[in-house]
């Protein structure tokens, strides 16, 4: 069998385990199927997000050009304390920030690596603890803008960590967390702006990955360095796909990257 398409991050659906599928224009693939199969990824060209343009592509799967147009890529994505739809200041595209900062968010404690502090969107839980490989994750404050869920965070991350150490996560060298009590201990922290809305009560989510094998030392799958590889598949947590030879393959990174995939 032989899939072909521009990469995109996997869409999963909550379960036990979680289900992932790759969506292509015109073939759509459940990835837990392939569990204990031989699997090939081949390289073909890019193709950028934005303009659909074979040029190289330089984050999050847009090219250089795109990625400094285009609103999806502001800076406001990644430092959400940043954001300023709520005062009517456009940044990119006032109408396209609106539409997202505008809306219901969440701030999050999350365990994949360790415990780290994040912020995403009410309609992406649990969608973004899955992404990120946490295996269990607990809801701190739901606030009506991205921009308090921001100030938030960055106020909580002189006390946690933010981050997530992708090589841990992906062997599992992890322990349970008592996240109600973590949130406890932060909440003196929470700004005075976001305080009304912390959430006292709720219990966390667990969450479980398909995977039979852990890598013992990953290696990530560079398509650039190696545009044909074939492994047999033994896993898939966060946007990983996890092989028998420890290698693993970031789809998330891989945006906007043409392939062929084989199944044997």
């Amino acid at each position: 069998m032989k899939y072909s398409g521009v990469l995109t991050k996997m869409q999963t659906e909550n379960g036990s385990p979680i289900q992932y599928y790759l969506v292509f224009e015109n073939d759509f693939l459940n990835m837990n199927q392939l569990l204990d199969r031989a699997v090939s990824i081949s390289f073909r060209k890019y193709q950028c997000l934005n303009c659909g343009l074979d040029k190289k592509i330089f984050r999050m799967g847009f090219c250089y050009d795109c990625f400094y147009l285009v609103p999806q890529a502001a800076d406001w994505v990644i430092r959400p304390e940043l954001s300023k739809a709520h005062l009517d200041v456009e940044d990119r595209d006032l109408e396209y920030e609106k539409k997202v900062q505008i809306q219901p968010h969440v701030v999050y404690l999350a365990n994949s690596s360790s415990v780290k502090v994040g912020v995403t969107r009410k309609s992406q839980i649990p969608t973004r603890w899955i992404d990120q490989g946490a295996h269990e994750a607990i809801e701190i404050v739901e606030v009506p803008n991205r921009y308090l869920a921001g100030i938030t965070e960055l106020a909580l991350k002189d006390h946690v960590s933010d981050k997530t150490n992708w090589r841990a996560m992906l062997k599992n060298d992890i322990k349970d967390e008592d996240l109600a009590d973590w949130r406890s201990k932060l909440e003196p922290f929470i700004p005075e702006e976001a305080r009304e809305y912390y959430i006292a009560n709720n219990t966390e989510t667990n969450l479980e990955f398909p995977v039979l094998q852990y890598p013992e030392k990953p290696k990530s799958l560079n398509l650039d360095k190696t545009p044909d590889f074939t492994g047999v598949l033994k896993g898939i947590k966060g946007q990983y796909l996890i092989f028998e030879d420890n290698t693993v393959f970031n789809v998330r990174s891989n945006e906007g990257y043409v392939v062929e995939i084989s199944v044997n």
